[in-house]
């Protein structure tokens, strides 16, 4: 992990872009931070796109949960709630650095959010970036059983269908490994990376089947 000077490049959806496309991402300590520093684990977070998993009795529980999967639809909502402190999280990384950045990523259809619905209630959902055939996992919520995972099974099927071959986590958790995630070393994910920049991902090719 390493920090960058207070005087570094102006953070612009450019500058994000590019840092992706060399490994990189930004954090912040907690949203009252207006720093950012940048992160290269060591160990990085993925979920191979074969290999994402659901138990039988979760299949069916999403199937009866009444719950409609949406894209793209509340960016604004998504990231308010990625970066609310609650039962998921005791802190947050998103400061207002990152909500600007990453809205301005979203209105130029780079930034992409997968959302949960029961309703006309937001109840789950995640964001991330789309650049070429990879996905860069940001952050997820959830605020009803299971709706984060359903925000993740529907990624995984529309990065799929959509021709994509890197789904980035960036960290793993105990949710992602629970859901196929695992840890490779930051070499071979520079070079899954790689080939992945050589492809151009549909993130909308799900919707037209």
């Amino acid at each position: 992990m390493s920090r960058p000077n207070p005087f570094e490049l102006e953070i612009t959806p450019e500058l994000i872009v590019r840092a992706y496309q060399a490994g990189i991402f930004p954090m912040s300590e907690d949203a009252q931070d207006e720093n950012l520093f940048w992160v290269s684990p060591e160990q990085r977070g993925i979920i191979p796109l074969d290999g994402f998993r659901l138990s039988t009795s979760l299949r069916k529980a999403i199937r009866k949960s009444g719950f409609v999967t949406k894209v793209d639809t509340d960016f604004e909502a998504v990231i308010d709630a990625c970066a609310t402190v609650g039962a998921d999280r005791d802190t947050t990384w998103i400061n207002r650095t990152i909500r600007s950045v990453y809205g301005e990523l979203f209105e130029r259809g780079v930034a992409h959010t997968v959302e949960v619905w029961d309703g006309a209630e937001l109840v789950g959902g995640l964001y991330g970036l789309a650049i070429g055939g990879a996905f860069f996992g940001e952050s997820m919520f959830h605020r009803r059983t299971n709706a984060s995972k359903i925000a993740m099974a529907h990624l995984v099927d529309r990065l799929n269908t959509g021709g994509y071959v890197l789904l980035d986590t960036q960290f793993l958790t105990d949710h992602l490994e629970s859901l196929g995630g695992i840890e490779i070393p930051r070499e071979l994910y520079e070079e899954r990376l790689a080939d992945a920049l050589l492809l151009q991902g549909d993130w909308s090719a799900i919707d037209r089947n």
